[in-house]
């Protein structure tokens, strides 16, 4: 008896001892759910579920405990459970009070669809009304390694995609019409906070995070302006990855052999220890492109440190880092490009860019229904760009090749207050204050730089020749929107914001003059100005399952001055321009059927007073022609949007542990010049604007494998406001109709993935755009077949 007695002591002993894990997930409906408050009884443990529903608690004696999930607008769950010799995964799901909490984000999930939409409430912003777009990359297989932009945002509406750099290193999106150069005309964001060059002065983004360590893609469109900034196109944020929360360490390493010489390596490794998330990537690129004179390489790394001092407060710290270099082959006339679009005819051309962001993010959290959000970031980059700018119908002339060299310092900062609170018949609504201050810096130079054919980047005499400037910018912005509930249907979501913008120019530039010296023209102007626009939405959900969105918001944009002095024969800029204004109003349905088709359909209108486009216009003496960037006219965007997703699969079998899934994209769009007085102009269309947009796939697979086919079809577009055909300096004309399809396959076996991808499988010969300077001029082939393989290590 004494020895059994021992015997259940130490037992006892050692149960009481062990420390053991309580982790799960918690899910709203039918999706992952983001702020929920976990408490362990009896103990004083909290923590809150992240983005993706997940909750961890570490270091738990074992014995018997309630695991208690509450939040705002939900019914509260208890879940009683005994730790005892192991782990223990909890999944709890929760059910919402209103309908407030209903609108989700699809489960990150292998037999899951790869978009979604962003919920109602999100962290600290409101999306109630507005049409949004998630791309979940766990999801989609495709060329990750290059960033396909084809295959990626495959499924979002509408976006018009410029395709013209194999290795993925920059992104050329742009939707609803809009230009799609360097994504400047959307408020481009990394976890919340800007990316561009001068979100002011020069919104256009030099960096792009590479796919491979994206969690997802968020896309609100232009009602996205109350919130994020004044661009007609909206918001898009690159959600990176955090470092998982069930382990200290996981190491993930993918790399990719491709046509042309392409290499990726991408390295990764995160984790959580105790209180600490952390997440890391260094990447390396290369490739050689399928034209000579085409060469780059690329590094890039990034980190993320994450410290939950308590249940109610995190601080978080983030540094960037991207540098490239390339050389560029210049554009192609359209004889040349019909004749044999690898040639290339400028062998002296070089592309330089430097980038480092840091950011500075606090979480508090002063109840279940106050948090607070904080951030500050810092932008230190450049961007230099050497080479001949002359039209491309001409040989290289030899000498001094021309150089702009442009420095970004740049600094923000933005604070969120959002607040649940009860009304109309203890409906849960829902405020969001915010105050943003921005100051941005762009210093810019062009002149004569080195004649030979390397990249060297230096100024001769070391100074520059053309133009030197300093382009300061202040913007201080109030913002509020209330999501008003006013039943468990229906939902009004009012929303304005203040602005107060100043740009200024200090410099001097060169006037070029034929038969005697250049002068020299020092020249300063500001221009600051504020303003307050309006927006307004509505929800309404018949059923669980449906809804039906719309709203209106007003657009603004405003002149860059860093744009007035370039020197570019084949382009020349109207000093008088003037800020762009209008308004974008869109509504829609969307929802679910039976848990195995997803839609959304909707109507847009965007109108755009004093646009600022290009005309293709004759100099006085009639000698030449080139592109004249001015106000042109008023235009105005009418279109249709559709995604349609389907798993037949789940239609058959629910529990199907296999998924066929297929998808329909169409946008059609018509955007015409209005009131204006250019007769050249009037009732044109509106270059870069495809009427015409038509994606589709299939996916079959399981777990372990996946392949998937895709279609894209662009309608012909034009490039110029004029809706030139042809040019001889093929600067401007039409950018023809064409079909691109893509296959991709995957294939996972324990720690290990095998996968790999044919893009434009049928070998469509093609182009996207026509450049007016860098990195053409002229047309920018797109690539022919090509091939990748990858295999990615996981542990």
């Amino acid at each position: 008896m004494r020895i059994l007695i021992i015997i259940a002591f130490f037992i006892g002993l050692s149960t009481v001892q062990a420390q053991y894990t309580v982790k799960g997930r918690i899910n709203l409906g039918a999706s992952a759910a983001e702020g929920v408050t976990l408490s362990l009884l009896p103990t004083n443990f909290k923590t809150q579920s992240n983005a993706a529903g997940d909750f961890i608690f570490t270091n738990v004696p074992g014995g018997q405990y309630q695991l208690k999930a509450s939040a705002v607008g939900s019914k509260t769950v208890i879940r009683n459970f005994t730790l005892r010799k192991k782990d223990i995964v909890i999944d709890i799901s929760m059910e919402a009070e209103s309908a407030t909490q209903l609108e989700n984000v699809d489960v990150i999930s292998k037999n899951e669809a790869v978009s979604g939409k962003l919920r109602q409430v999100e962290g600290t912003a409101i999306y109630a009304s507005k049409k949004t777009e998630v791309i979940n990359l766990a999801n989609l297989n495709a060329n990750l390694a290059t960033n396909n932009a084809r295959q990626v945002y495959g499924r979002i509406a509408g976006i018009n995609i410029w395709e013209y750099d194999g290795g993925g290193v920059q992104l050329g999106i742009g939707g609803r019409g809009l230009n799609p150069s360097r994504v400047s005309n959307f408020n481009t964001r990394q976890n919340g906070y800007d990316i561009s060059a001068d979100a002011l002065g020069y919104p256009e983004s030099y960096y792009t995070p590479p796919t491979e360590a994206l969690e997802r893609i968020e896309i609100v469109r232009g009602a996205a302006g109350l919130q994020y900034g004044t661009q007609f196109g909206g918001m898009i944020n690159f959600k990176l990855k955090n470092g998982p929360i069930d382990k200290p360490v996981e190491v993930t390493s993918r790399q990719t052999a491709g046509s042309y010489g392409f290499f990726n390596s991408f390295n990764s490794i995160g984790g959580t220890v105790k209180k600490l998330n952390y997440y890391a990537y260094y990447q390396y690129k290369r490739g050689d492109n399928f034209r000579p004179n085409s060469h780059f390489d690329q590094n890039g790394a990034y980190i993320h440190l994450n410290y939950t001092f308590s249940d109610k407060f995190s601080l978080t710290g983030e540094y960037t880092y991207m540098h490239y270099l390339a050389q560029q082959p210049g554009g192609l006339t359209d004889k040349d490009f019909n004749a044999d679009p690898r040639i290339s005819v400028r062998d002296r051309n070089w592309f330089k860019v430097n980038w480092n962001l840091m950011s500075l993010t606090a979480d508090y959290r002063f109840s279940a229904s106050t948090k607070l959000n904080w951030m500050a970031y810092h932008l230190k980059a450049g961007r230099d760009a050497l080479g001949i700018l002359q039209y491309i119908d001409r040989p290289d002339p030899g000498g001094a090749r021309d150089m702009m060299a442009d420095t970004y310092d740049n600094y923000g900062t933005e604070l969120r207050v959002l607040h649940q609170y009860k009304l109309f018949n203890g409906q849960t609504s829902t405020l969001l204050t915010g105050v943003r201050a921005y100051h941005g810096l762009t210093l810019r130079n062009q002149g004569n730089a080195d004649a030979g054919s390397g990249a060297a980047f230096d100024f001769l005499n070391g100074e520059p020749s053309s133009s030197q400037y300093r382009f300061p910018g202040q913007n201080l912005s109030v913002f509020t929107e209330n999501i008003f509930q006013i039943n468990d249907k229906w939902s009004i979501t009012p929303g304005a914001r203040f602005e107060y913008i100043s740009n200024e120019a200090n410099g001097y530039y060169y006037k070029i003059q034929r038969f005697v010296p250049n002068v020299k023209i020092n020249e300063s102007k500001q221009n600051g100005r504020s303003f307050v626009f309006f927006g307004i939405g509505s929800s309404f959900r018949p059923a669980k399952e449906v809804e039906i969105y719309a709203n209106i918001s007003q657009n603004y944009r405003s002149v860059n001055f860093n744009d007035i002095r370039v020197l570019n024969q084949n382009a020349r800029v109207d000093s008088l321009l003037r800020d762009e204004k209008g308004y974008t109003a869109d509504g829609g349905i969307r929802g679910k059927l039976k848990g195995w088709l997803s839609y959304d359909l909707s109507v847009f209108y965007l109108k755009y007073n004093d646009r600022i486009g290009s005309l293709n216009v004759k100099s006085e003496d009639l000698t030449e022609t080139y592109r004249f960037r001015t106000n042109v006219a008023d235009s105005r965007n009418i279109g249709f949007e559709s995604l349609i997703e389907a798993d037949f699969m789940k239609l058959i079998n629910a529990e199907s542990k296999y998924h066929l899934s297929a998808y329909s994209n169409l946008a059609l769009i018509d955007a015409r010049y209005i009131n204006t007085q250019e007769t050249a102009i009037k009732d044109k269309l509106v270059e870069f604007v495809p009427p015409l947009l038509f994606r589709t796939g299939l996916s079959f697979g399981a777990k372990k494998y996946d392949v998937s086919l895709q279609f894209s079809h662009v309608a012909k577009q034009y490039s110029d406001a004029t809706n030139a055909e042809f040019t001889e300096r093929a600067v401007d004309g039409v950018v023809p109709a064409y079909n691109v399809m893509d296959l991709s396959a995957s294939y996972n076996w324990k720690w290990f993935t095998l996968s790999g991808s044919i893009n434009n499988l049928l070998n469509e010969k093609y182009f996207t755009r026509r450049a007016d300077g860098y990195p053409g001029p002229g047309i920018l082939p797109s690539d022919p077949r090509t091939y990748y393989l990858t295999l990615q290590f996981k542990l």
